[in-house]
């Protein structure tokens, strides 16, 4: 018998095939359709509510315009403040402009980790590291990246979401006791009920939160507890280490197939936001600039920052980005080299988030 299209399974990606009928007029669409998404598809969802196809298409970078972050995909178990995921576009162009993939990717103030993993499930570089000083956000990434994975995945799914519950719960968060995997617990669930996200002392509990849902608000088990396992699925890619991400820096300086991509705390915003604020900015730009592998740097726009990136010869760029409360902003981008971001043809790969219930029938 015949092996059509339809039938041969080899030419598919996603697995079996199913034969559907559809009107003659429209068999060539379909199929033509049912084939870019084979190649294009991406598991992902944003709300256990929301299962959605993700589809790729090239567009041009626009420093202009923020990203538009329902485009990238969502890849981090946390809610961070200051966040970077407007800024994977830029990191991924940033990478496959190289004529070579990079050995090593090292970003030694990772926070939620969204360049990383980005990078390693992307493959974008041959091995991740990731640094982080904060205590309980490490406690995350040592969980899921040293086989305890699966053990946090189900403590999420198992918690009750209820105001007596998050209270019960966050007053052991501080409990110097804890074994790690119950930190990394405790410390997703305070990310995710806090305002914002954020974690540093005095931070308070959301109130009306998304579609006045409180607490819940961002509280998506299912979702975080995917994440969690596809990010230990990825482990082989990804290395966590604690502690002071200069010394990172200082570690692989030497190293001409290693960059960097420095988001350290920023001038203005970093005793708000973070428990680890204080900060030696110019002492970055030093050993940043010893560097021989590339490196690029994402800062607040601000009168020091241009004029240490000045003193140490540095490019800038302004990139326009969208705040938490949905407030136009920009942030600059400085590295020694920007002509992957100026030439006409920088384009990345934007993944457009599809509803599947919103699919052409």
């Amino acid at each position: 018998m015949a092996r059509s299209s339809t039938t041969y399974t080899s030419k598919w990606k996603s697995g079996e095939t199913k034969v559907l009928r559809v009107p003659k007029a429209l068999a060539d669409k379909v199929l033509a359709y049912a084939q870019e998404l084979d190649q294009k598809l991406v598991n992902s969802e944003v709300r256990e509510d929301q299962p959605l196809y993700l589809i790729g298409t090239k567009k041009k970078l626009d420093p202009s315009r923020p990203v538009n972050v329902a485009s990238v995909p969502l890849r981090s178990p946390f809610r961070y403040p200051g966040g970077k995921t407007w800024l994977v576009p830029y990191v991924r162009s940033w990478l496959m402009s190289k004529t070579e993939k990079p050995f090593l990717f090292l970003e030694p103030f990772a926070g939620g980790g969204i360049c990383s993993l980005t990078v390693a499930f992307e493959r974008l570089a041959g091995h991740v590291i990731m640094g982080e000083m904060d205590e309980y956000v490490s406690s995350v990434w040592k969980t899921i990246l040293d086989g305890q994975a699966e053990w946090l995945a189900l403590r999420i799914l198992a918690f009750e979401l209820t105001l007596g519950n998050v209270k019960r719960a966050l007053s052991e968060d501080m409990n110097c006791d804890l074994i790690l995997r119950e930190q990394a617990f405790l410390t997703i669930l305070r990310n995710r009920v806090q305002r914002g996200g954020i974690m540093a002392p005095g931070a308070g509990l959301v109130k009306s939160g998304e579609d006045n849902r409180g607490i819940s608000s961002r509280w998506y088990a299912k979702t975080l507890a995917r994440r969690i396992r596809e990010i230990a699925a990825n482990r082989h890619m990804l290395t966590f280490v604690q502690g002071d991400g200069m010394a990172l820096i200082r570690e692989h300086r030497n190293d001409p197939q290693a960059v960097f991509f420095a988001d350290p705390p920023y001038t203005k915003a970093a005793r708000r936001l973070y428990r680890h604020w204080e900060f030696d900015h110019q002492q970055l730009f030093v050993d940043l600039s010893m560097c021989k592998g590339d490196f690029l740097v994402s800062y607040d726009d601000t009168n020091e920052i241009r004029t240490l990136t000045e003193k140490f010869e540095l490019q800038w760029r302004a990139v326009s980005m969208k705040s938490t409360h949905h407030a136009t902003k920009r942030e600059l981008l400085i590295g020694r080299d920007f002509s992957w971001l100026d030439a006409a043809v920088s384009s990345y790969e934007a993944w457009h988030a599809v509803p599947l219930r919103n699919l052409p029938s």
